[in-house]
């Protein structure tokens, strides 16, 4: 078995277990910092969005020579050294118990009836704005939050890291800080972050869909739906999403769970309205956070399980 499996065992219990401590320092913030800075450079004049694509060039090369050199001296120290500290790097790179924390961080407030904080938190893990939400709309932003991340945060990190091991995580977690940061479609990064945002929708299209099927069969059918009306809902649905990968994790969720995801939410005072996904039989309530959660923990199992197996395979073949 190639040791980066090990560590990616390693790495996927320690972020279960352990999370990310808050006062440790994380990797993703100096990226950030570093795509900040690059940005107030160039984002400006002529040419943005060949500037754009430099700052997602250089920030990968970089971040990809970092990591590759960290795991190659750990490993030629010694192989329980190489699984370690691959294994930690790793393990910062994925989300499971930190997704699960700020769910839970709205959802208490929430199904405790004090609506004004469980909006404020909110706030902290959307961009929508919170201040006049009502419970079911508090609701789905928590839901689509640990739906979408089941993928972003979870299930395509661990994806490349088991193409390329630590280094192929923390790609991805570039690419996918990039976007964040500026793959946006607004004025001022709709040119400047365009190779951004196009490079995180084709690093996620696998992971994606893959989480988004596994949804489907894997976690409870809280809305009794039968499977091939739920199968065939996910896939008309998932397209109607502007997100290229997005609505292939909601759409699963929201017909897991028989209710309606999407519709209207506010941005800066700005309305938008998305397609809705889902059957809508059932009331969207707080305690659909729990069961978002509990997908999102069975789901990236799964998946880990899945590409273990199939790494196992390939790996006794060649």
């Amino acid at each position: 078995m190639p040791a980066h499996f090990i560590a990616i065992a390693v790495g996927f219990l320690l972020d279960r277990i352990i999370g990310d401590p808050p006062k440790w320092p994380h990797p993703v913030r100096w990226i950030g910092a570093f795509i900040t800075k690059c940005t107030t450079m160039l984002n400006k004049g002529r040419n943005r969005t060949l500037k754009g694509a430099f700052v997602l060039f250089i920030t990968v090369v970089i971040v990809s020579i970092i990591v590759f050199s960290l795991v190659g001296i750990a490993y030629t120290v010694s192989p329980l050294i190489g699984i370690l500290v691959e294994g930690v790097l790793i393990a910062i790179g994925l989300a499971q118990k930190s997704l699960r924390s700020a769910a839970l961080d709205v959802y208490k407030p929430l199904a405790a009836g004090d609506l004004p904080e469980a909006r404020t938190k909110l706030s902290w893990i959307v961009g929508r704005d919170t201040e006049k939400l009502k419970e079911s709309d508090i609701t789905r932003g928590v839901i689509e939050t640990v739906s979408e991340n089941t993928s972003d945060g979870i299930t395509a990190p661990l994806f490349w890291a088991f193409l390329l091991g630590a280094p192929g995580l923390w790609i991805y977690k570039t690419v996918n800080t990039l976007d964040s940061m500026i793959g946006h479609k607004d004025e001022r990064f709709q040119k400047f972050g365009t190779f951004s945002a196009r490079a995180d929708d084709v690093l996620n299209f696998i992971p994606a869909r893959i989480t988004g099927l596994l949804i489907l069969l894997y976690t409870p059918n809280e809305g009794k739906v039968p499977f091939g009306k739920r199968l065939k809902g996910w896939s008309q649905d998932s397209r109607r999403h502007p997100s290229p990968n997005s609505g292939f994790l909601e759409a699963a969720t929201a017909w897991q769970l028989g209710v309606k995801l999407g519709g209207k939410s506010t941005y800066r005072g700005v309305v938008s309205n998305r397609p809705e996904l889902g059957p809508g039989t059932v009331p969207l309530t707080a305690a659909h956070i729990q069961s978002a959660i509990t997908q999102m923990h069975s789901v990236s199992i799964v998946f880990w399980i899945m590409m273990a197996v199939v790494g196992m395979m390939i790996y006794a073949v060649a």
